[in-house]
C-alpha cells in the first residue's frame, strides 16, 4: 500500500536526496567523515555553502544584489531580526495580518522598543480571504510584511500588492512552490521544514543595500550584517540542514525550477479543489480567489465524522491529514514533492468516504 505523507511541516523529501544522504552518511565526497561529522571551515563545507547560495539565486532569479543567509532560530526568531536590521529610518512598519502567524509577526514586533507596528490590514478573526491593501504612504514605513502563504488556514497571495513600501515577505510554507517577482522583495525569509531541508535552518536573502544600513550595536547573532560577513558562520551553522538544503535546490533545478514547481502544484490542488467544489459532505471555507496551492483545510461539519475520516484515512496509508488544533478538521498539504499520484489517491478516498457517510 502507498503511504502519502500530508503533514504541515516537517515535510516530505525528495526520495533521491534521502536516498543521496543515506549513501553519504557515512563518507561525505571521499573524506572518511560523515557529513555530520566534518568542519564549518572546511572547504567541504564552504564549497556546498557557496553551491547552495548560488542555486538559490538562480532558481529566484535574483542577482548578486541579494545575499543568502542559512540561520537558525526558525522563521520565528525572524519576527524580531527583520524589524531589529530594517527598521531603521522610520521606526515604523506595516504588516498585513491574514493568519496566525503574520499575528506572531505583529506581537512579536511589538515587543520591540521604539517601534511602531501598524496593522495595515486584518483578515481575522476567521482568515478565510487575502483583505485588499490600502494605499500606504511611501515615506512612512520602513517596509510592509506579508505572509504570502498561510499554512494553517489555507489562504495565500497569488499576487503581490501594489505598493510603494518596500516589501518582507515570510514565504515559509511556500518557498520555492509558488512564482512571485522575488526582486520586489528586499527581504525573503522562510523556515526550511517545508519544502527545502530538515528543520533546523532558515532562509533568509536579502538586499545588499539593506545590510548597508543595519544599526551599529547589534548583538552579534541578530545582526544581518555581521553573519553576512562571516557567511553565516559566527557560530557553527546547522552543517547537516544545509548540505539536505543543497541537494534539494538541485532537485528543483532538475525539475524544472519554480516555473515547474508552481504549474504542478496548481495542477494538484485544483484536483482537490475541483473535488471540494461538487461535494455534498466536505467543505472548504476558504474564498476561491484567495486558495493557496499548499494547504487546503476541509471540513465535514460534524466533528465525530471528522475523527472518523481520519481514522480511515490513517488506515488507508493518507497521513497526517489533522487540521490545525485552532481550526480543526482536516488539512491536507501538497508541498513541492508531494506527488500527484497521492492528491488522487485523497480525492478518490473522499469520493468513497462520502459515499458511506
Amino acid at each position: 500500500m502507498p503511504i502519502y505523507n500530508f503533514a504541515a511541516g516537517p515535510a516530505v523529501l525528495p526520495a533521491p536526496v534521502l536516498q543521496q544522504v543515506q549513501a553519504e552518511l557515512l563518507d561525505y565526497q571521499g573524506s572518511h567523515m560523515s557529513i555530520l561529522e566534518i568542519s564549518h571551515r572546511s572547504s567541504l563545507f564552504t564549497e556546498l555553502y557557496a553551491q547552495a547560495k548560488e542555486r538559490l539565486l538562480n532558481l529566484l532569479e535574483l542577482s548578486d544584489d541579494y545575499e543568502v543567509l542559512f540561520l537558525q532560530g526558525g522563521a520565528t526568531l525572524q519576527f524580531t531580526m527583520v524589524p531589529l536590521n530594517l527598521a531603521v529610518k522610520h521606526h515604523r512598519i506595516a504588516i498585513a495580518q491574514t493568519g496566525h502567524w503574520a499575528a506572531r509577526a505583529v506581537e512579536e514586533a511589538r515587543r520591540l522598543p521604539d517601534l511602531t507596528v501598524d496593522v495595515v490590514t486584518d483578515a481575522g478573526p476567521d482568515y478565510t480571504t487575502i483583505p485588499a491593501l490600502p494605499a500606504l504612504p511611501k515615506d512612512q514605513y520602513d517596509y510592509l510584511h506579508l505572509t504570502t502563504n498561510n499554512t494553517i488556514y489555507g489562504t495565500a497571495y497569488h499576487q503581490l500588492p501594489a505598493t510603494s513600501v518596500p516589501l518582507v515577505g515570510d514565504l515559509s510554507s511556500n518557498f520555492l512552490g509558488q512564482q512571485y517577482p522575488f526582486d520586489q522583495f528586499d527581504l525573503i525569509y522562510a523556515g526550511a521544514q517545508k519544502n527545502l531541508a530538515p528543520a533546523g535552518v532558515t532562509i533568509v536573502v536579502v538586499k545588499k543595500s539593506r545590510l548597508a544600513q543595519v544599526p551599529a550595536g547589534l548583538p552579534s547573532m541578530l545582526d544581518y550584517a555581521a553573519l553576512a560577513k562571516k557567511d553565516s558562520a559566527l557560530n557553527t551553522p546547522p552543517v547537516f540542514q544545509i548540505y539536505v538544503a543543497n541537494l534539494v535546490l538541485k532537485w528543483l533545478q532538475d525539475q524544472g525550477g519554480v516555473a515547474a514547481m508552481a504549474a504542478e502544484n496548481t495542477r494538484k490542488a485544483q484536483v482537490l479543489y475541483d473535488f471540494l467544489a461538487q461535494s455534498r459532505l466536505f467543505n472548504n471555507p476558504v474564498a476561491p480567489a484567495a486558495r493557496s496551492l499548499t494547504n487546503i483545510p476541509f471540513v465535514t461539519g460534524d466533528a465525530a465524522l471528522d475523527a472518523a475520516f481520519l481514522a480511515e484515512a490513517t488506515a488507508a496509508g493518507l497521513l497526517n491529514l489533522k487540521g490545525h488544533r485552532s481550526v480543526g478538521g482536516m488539512r491536507a498539504s501538497l508541498y513541492n514533492v508531494m506527488p500527484y499520484e497521492g492528491v488522487v489517491a485523497l480525492r478518490d478516498f473522499m469520493a468513497t468516504f462520502e459515499k458511506h457517510h
